[in-house]
């Protein structure tokens, strides 16, 4: 994965680190039984600003760590699936 680019449209300005499995999970029971702490606090992607919040609108945060806590995971949700063309035609339009 390459770190100076957003990991779902490719822009590579405005990243910020997003926790597959959410900070606000790490104290939950299910979480602990089934990841260390340290999987908990590294395991993540790189995203630019908007794909982040649009991530986060999306998704409930234990929706996120149970069901979406890989990159493949998330890539193969419908609606992030149909979101990635959208946001690479923003971020070419940007850089324009």
């Amino acid at each position: 994965m390459d770190e100076k680019r957003c990991s779902l449209c490719g822009v590579n300005h405005l990243l910020t680190f997003h926790h597959l499995i959410p900070k606000s999970c790490h104290s939950n029971k299910w979480f602990k039984k089934n990841f260390t702490k340290e999987e908990m606090t590294n395991r993540g992607i790189v995203v630019c600003r908007k794909c982040h919040s649009f991530i986060h609108r999306q998704f409930s945060e234990k929706e996120l760590g149970r069901d979406f806590n890989t990159l493949d995971k998330l890539m193969e949700n419908e609606t992030i699936k149909n979101y990635i063309p959208w946001a690479i035609k923003q971020g070419r339009k940007s850089v324009s």
